[in-house]
């Protein structure tokens, strides 16, 4: 990357992590997905109960295969040979866990951290739940509001994260979402009934944490995930 743009990035990820500190999330950023295995053993445990929510970004960096090695308890939604019921238990356990893994779909300058999910087992464990909470996020994500972020989850996540779980549903196709724009009237959420096999069930916005330090993003200087 040219040095010039490269210094724009830097700067974007600096008021992006003095934001999220006054929301008490905790923020810091690696150069390289290969910073992101080292960065997370030092937050973690030996033996503490982990789990994760859907991620492409969390495969990408190595950090579903350090979960898998043995050295703590993962609760593992992944596993082979798990059944819809004991999948379901298992997103049910990871409320209890010592520390839960996910990314975002945006994070704004202005320190917010937007999520839109479907069954919402990864926003519901975001909120409340694991004692720890840790989001590894491209630098890609940083926005520079709320309405960028809902428009990035349009345009680029939901059509990426529907076409990975083979949806059907309209962006699939199309490569962007049934409502492309964003008005007063339908900010996030479609029309009732628009998209009958919709990935976007609930939007989630994380702004001021009540638990300083619970939540905690790894920003990383690469392209990665949706």
């Amino acid at each position: 990357m040219d040095a010039n743009l490269m210094k724009n990035r830097q700067l974007q990820v600096e008021r992006t992590i003095k934001a999220l500190a006054k929301n008490n999330i905790e923020a810091r950023f690696l150069a390289s997905a290969k910073d992101v295995v080292p960065a997370v053993k030092q937050l973690l445990k030996d033996g503490e109960t982990v789990s994760v929510g859907g991620s492409v970004t969390l495969s990408e960096t190595g950090v579903l295969d350090l979960l898998r090695g043995g050295i703590y308890k993962f609760l593992d939604r992944y596993a082979p040979n798990l059944d819809n019921e004991q999948v379901e238990e298992v997103l049910h356990k990871s409320f209890f866990a010592d520390t839960y893994f996910a990314s975002a779909n945006a994070v704004t300058e202005h320190g917010e951290i937007y999520c839109v999910d479907g069954t919402s087992n990864r926003v519901a464990a975001l909120l409340y739940g694991p004692k720890q909470v840790i989001l590894v996020v491209s630098w890609d994500k940083i926005v520079p509001d709320l309405v960028s972020a809902i428009l990035r989850v349009k345009h680029i996540a939901a059509p990426s994260n529907a076409r990975r779980l083979n949806t059907g549903s309209y962006c699939t196709q199309s490569g962007t979402c049934l409502r492309q724009a964003v008005d007063d009237r339908n900010l996030m959420a479609l029309p009732a009934g628009a998209c009958e096999h919709t990935v976007c069930s609930n939007y989630v916005v994380f702004s001021h944490q009540q638990q300083k330090g619970r939540m905690k993003v790894l920003i990383v200087g690469e392209s990665l995930g949706y």
